[in-house]
């Protein structure tokens, strides 16, 4: 039902116009008491087996959505009523901004993907982190906040941006994440180099550790799938070091060739970040990478190209305690979240493993 629509409507409609119709809706049916426990009972069933406990949080299932969908945190009840288990708000910068002039997403329908280059679009730290404050939540699925530098900010002063949302924003996360690894803000990904790396993210954890003293805020940093094995490594190396709670992997790519697309050429050639199907097998590889060297040291997050329970599956067995999509909600619409929950319980009944714990890295650790 959901793709006929799909195809008769959305698919008809500006993609960044379809998006905010579809959220608006969301959001709507969200405030509707009957409604969103209908709505939750249908889209969100709850598996006992797939309860996972990650960062020192406990959730429903490993399942969440990726940072992207709920830039300014004014739909995470919405999202949790389709059943993500977390949901990261974001990218929240320091200050607002409204991003990169439109056209600014594109569906590449015929890969399942999207390319775009939305620059950061946010209300900012001081009104995200107020809208937080007040919310009287529904749903408590663990709400995640992305944060990333302000575009006009120049690179050097990058540190003194992210601190500020940080002080910000870490007494409302359960969890906060440095992004470093969009391509749509000039000179964002030169901080993934350890040299820069480094400051920036003990600066995050010091003002984080002190502006919400009560607890400590888990930290994780998010890198592109377009760093080279190496710097891989070296992130890697890095997280240990700093004692940092995870890495997700990974944002978009900029990458078009060798991935097999067979979009209209007009819009491949389009620059942003590519995400969805085309993004799957470099993520998985840089997770495997990342296990391998990490091991369960600290919390690796799965995301790039996650369209279905399967996906999801071979994350977890590549070093995921935590698995995140977006891309493929656009084209598998409400019921999506609920496949993934029934496909993953399937799978770890006829595994070997007595808990999804069990299995996180399991195909890493044979090949070791």
């Amino acid at each position: 039902m959901y793709k006929i629509f799909f195809r008769l409507v959305f698919k008809r409609l500006d993609p960044e116009q379809a998006h905010h119709l579809a959220f608006r809706w969301i959001r709507l049916a969200a405030r509707v008491p009957v409604l969103r426990t209908f709505l939750a009972a249908a889209l969100a069933p709850r598996y006992k087996e797939l309860r996972t406990e990650a960062l020192g949080l406990r959730m429903h299932g490993p399942f969440g959505l990726a940072a992207g969908f709920d830039k300014n945190a004014v739909g995470i009840d919405g999202m949790a009523m389709l059943g993500f288990d977390h949901v990261e708000i974001g990218t929240v910068t320091g200050e607002p901004q409204p991003g990169n002039p439109k056209q600014r997403l594109f569906r590449l329908v015929k890969d399942r993907a999207l390319i775009n280059r939305m620059g950061f679009n946010n209300d900012g730290s001081l009104r995200v982190a107020a809208r937080l404050a007040s919310r009287t939540p529904v749903f408590k699925p663990v709400v995640g906040v992305n944060i990333g530098k302000t575009k006009v900010v120049p690179e050097e002063e990058a540190v003194a941006d992210y601190v500020k949302s940080a002080e910000r924003l870490a007494p409302y996360a359960d969890y906060l994440v440095v992004n470093v690894s969009s391509p749509n803000t000039p000179g964002l990904r030169n901080l993934q180099a350890t040299e820069a790396l480094r400051p920036l993210l003990s600066a995050v954890r010091e003002a984080a550790d002190r502006t919400a003293s009560a607890r400590r805020v888990p930290l994780l940093v998010k890198i592109a799938p377009d760093l080279a094995d190496e710097d891989v490594d070296a992130v890697a190396d890095l997280a240990v070091e700093l004692g940092l709670d995870g890495i997700i992997a990974t944002n978009t790519t900029i990458a078009r060739e060798g991935l097999g697309l067979t979009s209209d050429p007009s819009l491949v050639k389009e620059t942003g970040g590519l995400s969805g199907a085309p993004l799957k097998d470099r993520s998985l590889e840089v997770l495997r990478r990342l296990y391998a060297r990490v091991g369960d040291r600290i919390t690796l997050v799965g995301v790039g190209g996650i369209e279905n329970a399967e996906d999801a599956w071979q994350r977890i067995l590549a070093g995921a305690t935590l698995v995140q999509g977006y891309s493929a909600f656009i084209y598998e619409g409400p019921f999506w979240g609920r496949a993934i929950h029934k496909g993953l319980a399937a799978r770890l009944a006829t595994s070997p493993y007595a808990t999804l714990a069990d299995a996180v890295g399991a195909d890493v650790r044979k090949t070791a």
